[in-house]
């Protein structure tokens, strides 16, 4: 077990932990019911990133996510969740993950500012995380969100009945790596539905640490790569709740929900589609 607990509010799941549990094969029915929690998340997303503009706060983006998940029906996954106080988690430049909004912290051009949301509609979760780079960020900033989306999508094209967890997390750990970045393996992506985190945990490097899981059809699974411009490693800060570079690195994350399907996968929080 390392430094992060479970009292985190872990958008992203704390790594091994050593009960395990099952892993849910969703119904019909609760595919149908988390594709509309996905969609209420994929839209907040997608709001959020056309409305963000230097000088707002981060509290200003938190309360729009609140307003909005509560206008559409559902309600806003991570707040209050082991007593973490946002809607969102809005993490800026060199923090990694997990970061509290403030009305203090102001937005500013060029930074890399990373939204996690998730809501929680008639019983089940959706989850999603997005960077957006705020104004003209540098070329090295650029590149770091371009291939941190990039590898997403790398991991969840292995995704279908059949694979196995180390498939996604081959396919992410290589591109990190061939583009000269560097993977956080403090945190994982992880399942999700009734539960805002549930079995598996799906890693984004190659491990014997846990289970290689074969994926089955009606898993629901949120895939998460977060790469870091420097050091892989990251430290906590005094409100133990955001994680950091420890070399002040820029990290940028990107993260979908997506359903394990016969043929290949259908990604529930795709922002296109909204």
């Amino acid at each position: 077990m390392n430094i992060f607990s479970n009292l985190l509010p872990q958008p992203t799941q704390p790594r091994a932990q050593k009960k395990r549990r099952s892993i849910e094969i969703k119904s019909e029915r609760e595919i149908e019911i988390m594709r509309q929690a996905a969609k209420i998340v994929a839209t907040v997303l997608k709001e959020t990133s056309e409305r963000v503009e230097p000088g707002m706060t981060t509290a200003d983006l938190d309360a729009y996510a609140e307003k909005r998940i509560r206008e559409m029906g559902a309600s806003p996954s991570f707040k209050g969740y082991h007593g973490f106080p946002g809607s969102i988690c809005s993490s800026i430049n060199n923090e990694v993950v997990h970061g509290i909004p403030n009305p203090k912290k102001v937005i500013r051009a060029g930074d890399v500012l990373k939204v996690d949301t998730g809501a929680y509609f008639e019983g089940f979760h959706g989850d999603s995380c997005i960077t957006i780079a705020v104004g003209e960020v540098t070329a090295d900033a650029a590149k770091l969100i371009r291939v941190a989306e990039e590898t997403l999508y790398k991991g969840i094209e292995q995704v279908k009945a059949g694979a196995y967890l180390l498939d996604i997390a081959g396919a992410i750990e290589d591109h990190v790596k061939t583009n000269g970045f560097s993977v956080v393996e403090e945190f994982t992506g992880h399942g999700v539905g009734r539960n805002l985190h549930e079995e598996p945990s799906v890693f984004n490097f190659r491990t014997r640490e846990m289970p290689n899981v074969k994926l089955r059809a009606g898993m629901t699974l949120a895939i998460e790569p977060i790469l870091n411009a420097g050091s892989k490693f990251t430290r906590v800060l005094r409100d133990r709740w955001t994680a950091v570079t420890v070399d002040n690195s820029l990290s940028a994350q990107f993260e979908h929900t997506v359903l394990v399907t016969e043929t290949g996968y259908e990604i529930l929080t795709d922002r296109s589609k909204v």
